[in-house]
């Protein structure tokens, strides 16, 4: 028996409202630059940052979402920072754009128009109480709020702030 044969998953009608819009929440942070109307691609990933090290006690449903969107930002954070970076350096040194470039662009765009798609698909997903699996990123995530050595519920609970004995 594997140690993943033994999980008992919550089921869509047993996560309440709050939990699902909050794991729903955690796709939602890759908007944080368009919203603020700047191009920098890190604004995402420390939203993401800071969802997950807000939201992550609430439950291991939402954990398990905010690590997932979290984590699978940071490779499309690297190549939108590619971007911008060899843009901001082909300006300043007024040099042509070329065809490497052209390239690159078409690959970041067609990135972020995947991991756009998938985190739609993730945030529909967990607002109706499922879970979606990121490749490598979902099984990651996975094993770290529900895996062998995941923390258990009792140590998600808040603790009374008691006076030392």
């Amino acid at each position: 028996m594997s140690d993943y044969e033994s999980i008992i998953l919550p089921q869509s009608d047993e996560i309440p409202r709050r939990e699902r819009e909050d794991a729903m929440g955690a796709y939602l942070m890759m908007f944080a630059a368009w919203g603020a109307g700047l191009p920098l691609p890190f604004l995402n990933l420390v939203a993401a940052g800071i969802y997950y090290a807000t939201n992550k006690k609430k439950s291991k449903f939402v954990a398990f979402h905010a690590l997932q969107s979290m984590v699978s930002q940071i490779p499309v954070t690297v190549v939108n920072a590619g971007l911008l970076f060899w843009l901001i350096r082909t300006l300043v040194k007024e040099a042509s754009f070329t065809t490497y470039f052209w390239a690159y662009l078409v690959f970041v765009c067609i990135v972020n128009i995947v991991y756009i798609v998938t985190s739609i698909i993730a945030l529909t997903r967990a607002n109706k109480g499922n879970f979606f699996y990121f490749p490598v990123f979902g099984r990651w995530a996975f094993y770290r709020w529900y895996g062998p050595d995941a923390p258990n519920s009792t140590e998600n609970k808040i603790r009374k702030n008691l006076p030392p004995v």
